[in-house]
């Protein structure tokens, strides 16, 4: 039958295009990348907007203003506007706080409030930087313990209004994961690493009680039958499913109408520059027409 809007869940980027009742909420990627190359933690950035205020359907338009913003922020800094695979800003900055800060800066000179109008997430990629041997973190020079590391998430998220963390613990830290859990369940946790798509790996998650949310990657698990399995698990089990992209794309969109097809709710499609990224945010709006 005929799709209905109020029904209806989208997610653009690293947008999450959220349509639920009566908001908007669109995830935005903002890639960073730390001078030190044991961190990569890309940023991204939750946008809520109520529906009657709305002008520009998917609200792309306000956030391709913040990333915008960022871009004259960095270059009054002097810092490099380059973008990295997925289209978001890799500068050559210090660490994920001052990061935080440049976005934080980009949001309210654009016009909003963070922790009101827009809220952060992080895609941390612990594995990059979990020394295995010593069972440590090596975090921007700083080896950090599993107790340790969840109390600097714990720091960032009650400073940045971070609402969703990817991989906060390396994918076979199931000790680390499980304190990251049990310490911050009130907002989303994300497994890509973790889980990788698969049903198998995300049953033990689930028997385990790690992790609220799994991130969905099509070629990931090879096919859409396998893909389907994985997300019908997922909500039989109240965890929230996020359709992603890859970092090698094409301009292919078909991932923009899985994502709203199933109603999976969010969407992960890169940042506001590079076509292969961009062609999805487009198939989202053209999406939008089609069921006014």
């Amino acid at each position: 039958g005929t799709l209905q809007p109020n029904k209806v869940k989208y997610i653009i980027d690293k947008v999450t295009l959220i349509h639920a009742v009566d908001r908007y909420s669109l995830l935005k990627e903002i890639e960073k990348q730390a001078a030190k190359r044991d961190l990569e933690m890309p940023v991204l950035i939750q946008v809520n907007i109520a529906k009657e205020e709305s002008k520009h359907g998917f609200e792309v338009e306000e956030i391709d203003e913040v990333f915008n913003t960022l871009k004259n922020v960095l270059k009054e800094r002097n810092l490099l506007c380059g973008v990295g695979d997925e289209g978001g800003f890799a500068p050559q900055i210090n660490d994920a706080k001052e990061a935080l800060e440049l976005i934080k800066e980009a949001i309210t000179k654009s016009g909003y409030e963070l922790g009101k109008d827009i809220n952060i997430a992080l895609d941390v990629a612990a594995s990059e930087f979990y020394n295995e041997e010593e069972d440590i973190y090596l975090l921007e020079g700083v080896k950090y313990t599993k107790e340790e590391l969840v109390s600097y998430y714990q720091s960032l998220v009650d400073k940045y209004h971070i609402i969703s963390i990817e991989d906060g613990m390396a994918e076979e830290d199931y000790e680390g994961w499980k304190l990251l859990t049990s310490k911050l369940s009130n907002i989303q946790l994300v497994g890509d690493d973790l889980f990788v798509t698969n049903k198998k790996l995300l049953q033990k998650g689930i028997d385990m009680h790690i992790a609220n949310a799994i991130l969905i990657k099509l070629n990931q698990i090879g096919t859409v039958t396998e893909t389907l399995e994985t997300i019908k698990l997922a909500r039989d089990n109240n965890y929230k499913t996020i359709i992603s992209h890859r970092s090698g794309e094409t301009e292919d969109n078909y991932i923009s109408d899985f994502a709203v097809g199933l109603n999976l709710g969010q969407i992960k499609t890169g940042s506001m520059s590079r076509g292969e990224r961009l062609s999805k945010y487009n198939r989202l709006l053209r999406i939008e027409e089609q069921i006014k």
